[in-house]
């Protein structure tokens, strides 16, 4: 099975259509998300009609929650939190509903665990960014490969004899023991480079890529500027940051 990672969306249909079409033309058969389809960008509604058209498996993220009032924006930014705000007027109910009923975890063909943050206590939304983060979450998987997102940052963690940090865009996983990738983020990068990130994972060959999909960022910015969302959201599509 040819698999369709789809990092944090955010909003950005331009983005999020870009790495659709990417995948569509590489031959993808199913699409898996880690969630934060909505918050920062202007088209919330948007995205999560896409993602339902493609019959993508979307597990929780913490914008996701906040906008349906299932977690607390204490520790959001100001921008974050204005988005949140904005994005849950311009929402219906069926689309309020759908996102509410997101899990926070998937386990697809006994081949892959979708998470949006860490699996062992997926509710708290912590980051990966340790060896100490990663080993914790590899004890937690009961699948060859777990796929995350929210740091907006595109790695992975390889277990063979022992835990190590891979920044390829190519891995060949079919040896290790276990594998935790993070995907990145489509509408969000904060890798510095703006393009849209995206994988895609070959259960029969046991290769991940990474892709780097361009985009139309100029229209994402000026969406985000006329919605009167923070500026800030929107320059910073420009950077990658």
């Amino acid at each position: 099975m040819l698999y369709g990672l789809l990092g944090d969306i955010h909003s950005n249909i331009e983005a999020l259509d870009a790495v659709l079409g990417k995948l569509r033309s590489e031959g993808v058969e199913r699409f898996l998300s880690v969630g934060d389809i909505v918050g920062y960008g202007a088209d919330p509604k948007a995205c999560i009609d896409r993602v339902r058209e493609i019959g993508a498996t979307v597990v929780a993220g913490n914008h996701d929650w906040a906008v349906v009032g299932k977690l607390e924006t204490t520790f959001f930014n100001v921008y974050a939190k204005e988005a949140v705000d904005w994005t849950r007027s311009q929402l219906e109910p069926d689309d309020l509903a759908w996102l509410s009923s997101r899990p926070l975890v998937e386990v697809v063909d006994d081949e892959i665990t979708v998470v949006h943050a860490t699996l062992d206590q997926p509710a708290n939304f912590d980051y990966i960014q340790t060896y100490y983060d990663a080993a914790r979450t590899i004890n937690a998987m009961e699948t060859h490969v777990c796929m995350v997102g929210h740091s907006h940052v595109p790695l992975a963690f390889i277990l063979e004899d022992s835990i190590r940090l891979a920044m390829g865009t190519r891995l060949d996983l079919s040896d290790c023991d276990r594998a935790l990738l993070n995907v990145g983020s489509i509408g969000q990068p904060r890798d510095e480079n703006p393009k849209a990130a995206c994988g895609i994972y070959d259960s029969e060959t046991g290769e991940y890529r990474l892709e780097r999909v361009p985009y139309d960022i100029g229209t994402a910015s000026e969406k985000i500027r006329s919605a009167g969302l923070p500026g800030i959201l929107a320059d910073r599509l420009r950077f990658g940051r």
